[in-house]
């Protein structure tokens, strides 16, 4: 008995802090299920129990922690300031990212369980307003899991201890996504239509959707046996396709782009922005967070990639081989003024790309030896690549909020427009592609090309040229869909590693193959940079892996089960490459 206690405690007795600042959830959190008819039958208590679900939320973390922005170094977007080899190199005793899902679902079944039970009387629609959020967040946790581990048990309510579940087979992933669609689709029928960026609210509902369903879809789509995983299923893409592009549908009409593309993500808040669907809020000497620390301090800090740097396109719509602009990468040495010292400046680059770019990164190249301070009197900051970012640093905050941890208080975007336009236009392509539906210039015109604009860019058309560095092996339209999901998205929410996972794309994390992921700024200009002790620099580029390299394996596609899970129940066996 004991060892059953121990297998799913935590689907058994999970408990969740919760702090935060927003209207969505003043009330106070339950830290323990309760069956009380008296409790499931008020909405208020529904509510404050549904509020430990947006502690799932991370945004740009809490206090001194760390968020879903940024310091993501396992991407070919950014060099960490220190080697960053894949998450599980062996196999744990204990992972969060196992245990902590089984928490959440366990949360959500607790909650649909009591709100379905004949003593819960509730009014009928708020009643399904409820069940729909904890199915959407059962859906959640349960793609989470199936996109880290594969094949998983599936549970739709909460075990006691002597449950069979707790000793049975994986569930095959497929099978459990089906379920999440049902989840989905509930969640988007019953969750009720509440037009704010902070609270549970049906365009959630569908935002979410969207994103889950993008993901199945093309993960079914591209899939290979070749890397020990399950055939294509092209009928399987088709239906969460489909699913993906309904939902972005019953978005896109009631929002808009903001302005200023920088402004989703360095505001104070984001509060009546036309572009947001769903915010983190912080609260200025109350509720911070450390993403800036991470860009205004004199410690290494991470750095954009060569291979991000060349994937925007010039103002001309083309690449740097094809562009009639000057094409150069590198910086040319110039007194800065917040230092008045020299330094590598790329400002002229940056003036003839994707105005996204310059938005992303500093002008100002540093390294080693050549420490340059974003702030007059600030840290000298130090990147291990070369280019420091700056996307998220909001100037008009006050520098003991910008570079103190924990004291940040920018609003954190969750879910907004730009990401429903590349979900929609992705779907589309992907569904055209395999002959099961179409794709048009007004298409492309209502989504992506509104973002081209933004960033100074030309349209494209459904019959977009190849321009040459297509390396996906997928028509030339999705191959630049991608490539624009890639711009519009860079460094945000974890979005690129598992955009390379769903789309089978992960061995483009193989420093030994593509070696501009090594790579960083161009510092061929700086007569001391080849002779500088601090850095390695080769054919005039800063390696920012200093000759080391990661190489791809087809198991990191999945996360190891816990070999502490496997011991208590034998039945769950260990994920492809991870066996010895």
């Amino acid at each position: 008995m004991k060892k059953k206690t121990l297998l799913y405690s935590l689907l058994l007795l999970g408990s969740t802090s919760f702090t935060s600042c927003t209207d969505m959830l003043e009330k106070e959190p339950l830290d323990k299920f309760t069956n009380n008819p008296l409790f499931w039958n008020n909405p208020s208590s529904v509510e404050g129990y549904a509020a430990s679900f947006y502690n799932l939320f991370t945004g740009y973390g809490n206090g001194g922690g760390s968020g879903d922005y940024y310091f993501k170094y396992l991407s070919d977007d950014q060099i960490g300031a220190s080697y960053q080899n894949w998450k599980f190199v062996n196999v744990p005793a204990e992972s969060a990212d196992w245990a902590d899902t089984w928490d959440e679902i366990r949360r959500a079944n607790a909650m649909i369980e009591a709100l379905n039970s004949p003593s819960t009387t509730m009014e009928e629609t708020t009643k399904n307003h409820w069940l729909g959020v904890a199915r959407l967040m059962r859906a959640w946790q349960y793609w989470d899991l199936v996109r880290k581990f594969g094949d998983c048990p599936w549970l739709d309510h909460v075990p006691d201890i002597d449950d069979p579940v707790l000793y049975a087979e994986r569930t095959d992933r497929d099978e459990i996504m089906d379920y999440v669609y049902e989840d989905l689709e509930f969640a988007c029928n019953n969750v009720l239509d509440e037009k704010s960026q902070t609270t549970w609210s049906r365009d959630l509902a569908y935002a979410m959707t969207s994103h889950i369903a993008l993901w199945e879809g093309t993960y079914r789509k591209y899939r290979s046996e070749a890397d020990h995983q399950k055939s294509a299923d092209l009928d399987g893409a088709k239906r969460f396709l489909d699913l993906c592009v309904k939902a972005c549908e019953q978005i896109m009409p009631d929002y808009s782009l903001c302005d200023s593309y920088q402004s989703i993500y360095n505001s104070e808040t984001l509060a009546g922005n036309p572009e947001v669907i769903f915010y983190k809020e912080y609260k200025k000497d109350l509720f911070g967070h450390s993403l800036i620390n991470f860009t205004c301090m004199s410690t290494p800090i991470s750095g954009m990639t060569k291979d991000a740097f060349d994937s925007y396109l010039f103002l001309d719509g083309k690449t740097k081989a094809n562009t009639t602009y000057d094409n150069s990468d590198a910086g040319v040495l110039k007194v800065s003024t917040t230092d008045m010292k020299e330094h590598l400046n790329i400002k002229a680059l940056l003036d003839v790309r994707d105005k996204r770019l310059a938005a992303t990164i500093d002008s100002i190249v540093c390294y080693s030896k050549r420490e340059w301070p974003r702030l007059n009197g600030g840290s000298a900051m130090v990147s291990s690549s070369g280019y420091t970012v700056s996307k998220y640093d909001n100037v008009n905050i006050e520098s003991t909020y910008r570079v103190t941890g924990g004291k940040n208080y920018t609003s954190a975007p969750l879910y907004w427009l730009s990401v429903i336009y590349l979900n929609f236009a992705e779907a589309k392509a992907e569904l055209a592609d395999m002959g099961q539906g179409s794709i048009t210039n007004d298409d492309l015109n209502n989504s992506i090309n509104k973002l081209k604009a933004r960033a100074g860019l030309p349209a494209i058309t459904t019959n977009v040229e190849d321009m040459g560095d297509n390396d996906m092996n997928v028509s030339p339209l999705i191959f630049e869909i991608r490539r624009e999901r890639r711009c519009e998205l860079m460094f945000d929410n974890d979005f690129r590693y598992w955009d390379l996972i769903r789309w089978h794309q992960l061995d483009k994390l193989d420093s030994s193959v593509n070696k501009d992921i090594t790579f960083g700024a161009n510092v061929a200009n700086d007569p001391e940079a080849a002779s500088n002790p601090d850095i390695t620099v080769k054919d005039g580029y800063i390696d920012g892996y200093m000759g080391r390299t990661r190489t791809y394996e087809y198991k990191h596609y999945w996360y190891p089960i816990p070999s502490g899970q496997i011991n208590l129940n034998k039945n769950l066996g260990q994920n492809p490459g991870w066996e010895k």
